[in-house]
Order: C-alpha cells, then sequence, then structure tokens
C-alpha cells in the first residue's frame, strides 16, 4: 500500500502541474489587464516637445553640436581592439592597484584583499562624438563625448579576522565628458610630454554592488547615497580646472633644460677671398646652434675689408654640451640680391672646457663633407674666443620652462624699463599676385627687424625672436607688422610685393605680461599671422 499511495502521490502533481499550466496560460490570453494598451507610432515631426525632451538625450553630440565630429572609425577601431585592451587594461590595472593596496590595507587591519576575477567584459566604450580645440599654444585639446554600458566582472576578495568575503562589481554604466590636453608638443616621438584629463562636468556612474552574493544595492537609500558619493568625490578631484596628470615623457627630454651659456666673441677674419668684380667683400658672420630653433646670432657688417675685426661677443643658451656645435658661417652682404657664402666651419662643444677661455682660429671650408677636394682649397680663416660657463647646482632651473611663463629680463635693465620680446610664429592664407616668397617686417620706434623669406609658401613658419631692450614700458607704443614677398630671383619687375600687415597696441602686453595670438592681416584676403609678445621686467 505504501508503494501504491507514492506512485499515485506523484502521478497527482505531475497531472496538476500540467492541468495549472493550461489554466493559467488561458487566463493570460483571454482576461488581458484592461489598462494595455497598443503603441502608438508617429512619424517624428508629429511629436511633442516633451517626447524630444526625453529622446534629445538619446541623440549622439555630433548631430545635436556641429562642432563635434563624427568618430566613428575610432569606435570601430576599439571594437576591434577590445579584446586586447581589456586584457591589457586589466593587467595595467593590477600592477598599480597591488602597492597600493599593500600600503593601505594595514591602516585598516585588513589581512589581505585580491582580485578573483577582473574583466572589462565584451562591450567596449563608445563615443558619441568629440571636439577639438585649435589654440595658439604648444598643446593639443580633445573632449570626446564616452559612453559606456558595459558587463564587467570585478570580483574582489577580502580577508581580514579570519573571515572572508567577496565583493563584485557588475553591469557598469559610465556617461562622461573629459578634457583631454597633450602639452607641450615636442619633437619627439610620441610628441607630447604629458597628459592631462580633466572632466567637464560630474560623470554619470551606475553599477550593480553584490557582497557575498546578495544585491546590495537594494538596500533602501544605499543606492543614491553611493552614486552622489562617487559623483562627489570624483568630481573634487578631476573637475575642471583640476585634472589628472599622466607624465610620459621625462620632462629634461621633452624640453631639455638649460646647463649653460656659451660666450662667443667673434674676433676677426683673415685673408678672406674677393667676391666683389672690384676686388672687395662686405663681410658678416652668423653663429647658431645645432638643434637650436633660436634664429642665429650676426655681427656687424665690414665693408670693403678681406681681414675685418669685430670683437663682438654673444651669449648662447645650452641645452646638450655632449651633442650640439657652433655653426660659423661668413657671407659676403649684398645689397640686392642673396648674399653670398665665403666659408664655414663648426666647434663641437664638447671640446670645450668649462670654464676655461679657448682661441681658435679656424679655417673656412666650402662645405662640412670631409671628403670633398673643394676644401683643401684656402678661403680664409675666422678668429674666434670661446667660453663654455656651465650652470652651478643652485642656479639649475627646478622645472622645465613652460610656453606659458615669462622669464625675466636680463641683469642691468633700468628698474623701470624692460625687455620686448616679439616671436614671430607663422603666417597663414598669404598670396601674392607675382609671387609668394614671404618674409615678416617688423618696424618698432624707427628700428626694422626682418625674418629670413621662405620660397614658394602661403604657410610660412619662422619662430624668429626678436628682443627690444626699452627704459620704459611700451605702453604708448604700437607695432607694425608686414608680410612681405620677395622675389627669389632677380626680379626687376615685381621684386617685392607686400601681402598684409598688422599694427598692434602694446599696451596690453604690458599689463598681461604674455600675448599670444593671430591678427588678420590688413589688405589681405584671408591671411592671417601669429604674434607672441613678452614683456619681460627684472
Amino acid at each position: 500500500m505504501g508503494i501504491l499511495s507514492a506512485i499515485m502521490g506523484i502521478f497527482g502533481f505531475g497531472v496538476g502541474t500540467s492541468i495549472g499550466l493550461v489554466i493559467g496560460y488561458y487566463l493570460f490570453i483571454y482576461f488581458q489587464p484592461t489598462d494595455v494598451k497598443d503603441p502608438v507610432i508617429q512619424p517624428l515631426g508629429e511629436q511633442d516637445s516633451k517626447t524630444f525632451q526625453g529622446l534629445l538625450s538619446l541623440i549622439p553630440l555630433w548631430v545635436k553640436m556641429p562642432d563635434y565630429d563624427r568618430v566613428d572609425w575610432l569606435n570601430r577601431f576599439i571594437e576591434i581592439m577590445w579584446p586586447y585592451l581589456d586584457k591589457a587594461i586589466c593587467k595595467t590595472a593590477q600592477t598599480i592597484a597591488k602597492p597600493i593596496i599593500e600600503e593601505q590595507i594595514p591602516k585598516y587591519k585588513i589581512d589581505s584583499v585580491e582580485f578573483e576575477a577582473l574583466t572589462l567584459g565584451s562591450l567596449p566604450p563608445t563615443f558619441q562624438g568629440m571636439k577639438v580645440y585649435v589654440t595658439d599654444e604648444k598643446e593639443l585639446i580633445m573632449e570626446p563625448a564616452l559612453r559606456w554600458a558595459g558587463n564587467p566582472n570585478i570580483m574582489v576578495a577580502v580577508k581580514a579576522f579570519g573571515l572572508r568575503a567577496t565583493v563584485q562589481v557588475v553591469d557598469l554604466q559610465v556617461f562622461a565628458l573629459p578634457r583631454v590636453t597633450l602639452k607641450p608638443l615636442v619633437p619627439q616621438f610620441p610628441c607630447f610630454a604629458k597628459i592631462l584629463v580633466s572632466l567637464m562636468e560630474k560623470p554619470h556612474v551606475d553599477f550593480g554592488l553584490k557582497v557575498l552574493g546578495a544585491d546590495a544595492m537594494s538596500i533602501p537609500g544605499l543606492y543614491g547615497f553611493v552614486q552622489e558619493m562617487i559623483k562627489d568625490q570624483v568630481a573634487k578631484m578631476y573637475l575642471w580646472p583640476k585634472a589628472l596628470e599622466v607624465q610620459i615623457m621625462d620632462p629634461t627630454k621633452a624640453a631639455r633644460r638649460p646647463v649653460g651659456i656659451l660666450n662667443v666673441k667673434v674676433v676677426r677674419a683673415l685673408k678672406l677671398k674677393k667676391k666683389d668684380f672690384l676686388g672687395g667683400a662686405d663681410p658678416y658672420v652668423k653663429l647658431k646652434l645645432t638643434e637650436d630653433v633660436l634664429p642665429g646670432k650676426k655681427t656687424t657688417v665690414k665693408h670693403k675689408s678681406l681681414s675685418p675685426e669685430w670683437n663682438e661677443e654673444f651669449n648662447m643658451v645650452i641645452k646638450d654640451p655632449q651633442t650640439q656645435a657652433l655653426e660659423i658661417m661668413v657671407y659676403d652682404w649684398e645689397q640686392v640680391g642673396k648674399h653670398d657664402k665665403m666659408g664655414l666651419n663648426t666647434v663641437p662643444l664638447k671640446d670645450l672646457t668649462p670654464d676655461e677661455s679657448k682661441v681658435l682660429t679656424l679655417d673656412l671650408l666650402k662645405n662640412m663633407n670631409e671628403d670633398d677636394a673643394q676644401n683643401d682649397k684656402f678661403r680664409g680663416q675666422i678668429v674666434l674666443e670661446m667660453t663654455y660657463k656651465p650652470f652651478k647646482e643652485d642656479e639649475m632651473p627646478d622645472n622645465v620652462e613652460d610656453s606659458n611663463d615669462v622669464q625675466k629680463a636680463p641683469e642691468g635693465t633700468p628698474a623701470g624699463g624692460g625687455l620686448l620680446v616679439i616671436i614671430v610664429h607663422e603666417a597663414e592664407d598669404v598670396e601674392g599676385k607675382y609671387h609668394t616668397n614671404p618674409y615678416a617686417r617688423l618696424l618698432f620706434r624707427g628700428e626694422e627687424r626682418k625674418t629670413k623669406y621662405v620660397k614658394k609658401n602661403r604657410d610660412p613658419r619662422w619662430d624668429e625672436e626678436f628682443q627690444f631692450p626699452l627704459d620704459e614700458p611700451p605702453t604708448n607704443d604700437k607695432l607694425h607688422v608686414e608680410v612681405v614677398s620677395v622675389s627669389s630671383r632677380m626680379g626687376l619687375l615685381h621684386p617685392k610685393e607686400v601681402l598684409g600687415y598688422v599694427d598692434i597696441k602694446l599696451a596690453d602686453v604690458v599689463s598681461n605680461r604674455r600675448i599670444n595670438e593671430k591678427y588678420h592681416l590688413i589688405d589681405s584676403k584671408n591671411g592671417k599671422i601669429q604674434i607672441e609678445l613678452q614683456w619681460r621686467t627684472s
């Protein structure tokens, strides 16, 4: 009887379950709630403003804002690379977190904290658009709109007081608008020294948190508290203008610090070869350091002399005495046309003994090719006196010079005066009617300065610096800058052509100490010129 009762019980449970499922199905079909309505489908143009506001957050930024660019190529790249990025990022995160955890856990009497699982999941982040800022500084600024609804699995095991607990983070959502700045831009790969990351607004962060297998976020009030706490803490650290700074390159390599001063005295030249038909020459000397972007130093022109004496001194900033060299070039000045090169030579700075004056008599060569037979021909000599003075430890700058910093004027500057520094960076869209070989011409208080000219270029870059020592601030002065095109050949009909000009009031640079702007050129269709002005005082 006992066996028979068990069999009948099992049979009755099976029949009852089947009948219950059938009845439940028909009740669900024939007794639907009356408040369930069919969805209304309407064209987007017929929707009201409230519906549009609800949809607005789902529309990509590049649709709503024209200054955001569409970056589907970047999303596609991340999608393909995500399995590899996932492993690389997690490995890097564990490497960074391990020493931090080991340093912090003794304060809270925790035995250990270990990652049992760490993966960012199969869903990569996407960028809804990206804005790129164009500035006149040596930097690149980007604002990507980041959205990530991921499925990560982050499980951390915590041991303390003989107990073990696991904490799991799942269903992570992050919506953020960061600002990424690469600065300063340098000519060494990867071409920027550090990354600065700021948040332009509080990020949206949503996630699930399981403790011992239970959903901790379901506790009343805890979800909202954790959300706001994360937003406030992240904003406190990284909300603009605060930033997370990541150093990419050694600052001393990215923008090498000055390590000393080279004093060069151009004494004289001997037995220069005649260049003019009448048997004379008008020589001058140009000095330039290799690996230096600043313009070279020039002596005065000595007219009608083949053995001129200058006795002129120049100071040049040294950044690497082991690799840099001083280039010496002697030219014959010409009133019209290109100046003739009379000869050249170089002096490696590593051959100089620090703090020891050295007099050198150098033969002038055709070029620096040792195998060139033309260098055997005597072209004259140049006499120099050189002294390399390295900085002492207490004189070395602690930090790399920032492009936004303004140096002090040299010693001996009058108390009420200073040094006006004009840096002509570049021009854009300068176009001549007959030719475009532009250079910049500066006029200030009756003095004229010129940059070198660039052949056949509508977007020339000069990066040349000019200095004017002044006894008083140029509060009421103007700087006249014009872009001039000169014929690269003997153009008799059109030897020179003005491509545009600008007059700059200098009162602002006295009050701000530094201005770096692009100015629209007058009498030019689209031309612009970028000029940096500095007012340095002692």
